[in-house]
């Protein structure tokens, strides 16, 4: 296995880590070709805690990209000091990150996972206060999620640093005991969503395609 591109995600990246906050790092590897032609193929993903890793196959990850997973996607658009592996093949991989991106995707995707923090949200018993700081970190996710998804949508940049991270931080506070409040913001969201934005209607799979068999064919064999 070789780490071609890894980086600090996550609340770090967004900048609303606080004293206490977990790292979470993201990243992406190279399983040896040859492993793809036994029985078995190679473990598509690894998981860590102590430290908190996820490391995606190089195929799994693309297939996430191109579904434009909000967690995946990541990676291909931090700010240059959050990169801690930044190979050859994972710079051209940043390089060909638009051509992931599609409408219908982004929309499925960010809308849904927004609209899901907001049932978990709705869902939570007010009387129950030892859920209270898991709400108020749904609610930031789901303001986090709509503005990058939005940003997408309209500009075709994901913005991984959020620009106001205190008002990120009330509002989660906020609709943590007021999650109806939350439903406003939602339903705008929707409706900008249904507004023409400036992403294809499908990805380009051509890059991803082309990318992914340079990086087979680096890898054909296992290290010594």
């Amino acid at each position: 296995m070789r780490i071609l591109l890894s980086g600090i995600v996550g609340s770090t990246a967004y900048g609303l880590a606080h004293a206490g906050s977990d790292i979470d790092r993201l990243g992406l590897f190279a399983a040896p070709t040859e492993q793809f032609h036994g029985l078995h193929r190679p473990v598509e993903s690894r998981v860590t805690t102590a430290p908190d890793r996820t490391l995606h196959e190089a195929a799994k990850w693309c297939r996430l990209a191109l579904s434009c997973n909000p967690t995946a996607a990541e990676l291909v658009w931090l700010p240059d000091g959050l990169y801690e592996v930044r190979t050859p093949l994972g710079e051209e991989l940043i390089g060909i990150r638009r051509s992931f991106l599609s409408e219908r995707a982004v929309r499925n995707s960010y809308l849904g996972y927004a609209t899901q923090q907001f049932r978990k949200l709705s869902s939570r018993d007010p009387s129950d206060r030892t859920s209270r700081t898991r709400a108020a970190k749904h609610a930031r996710h789901l303001v986090r999620l709509l503005r990058q998804g939005l940003a997408l949508h309209e500009t075709g940049e994901l913005r991984i640093r959020l620009s106001d991270p205190e008002r990120v931080r009330d509002l989660g506070e906020r609709y943590a005991d007021h999650p109806e409040q939350a439903a406003g913001l939602l339903a705008d969201a929707e409706a900008r969503f249904d507004r023409p934005g400036v992403l294809p209607a499908e990805p380009d799979e051509d890059p991803a395609e082309s990318w992914l068999r340079r990086v087979r064919l680096a890898h054909l064999a296992s290290p010594a």
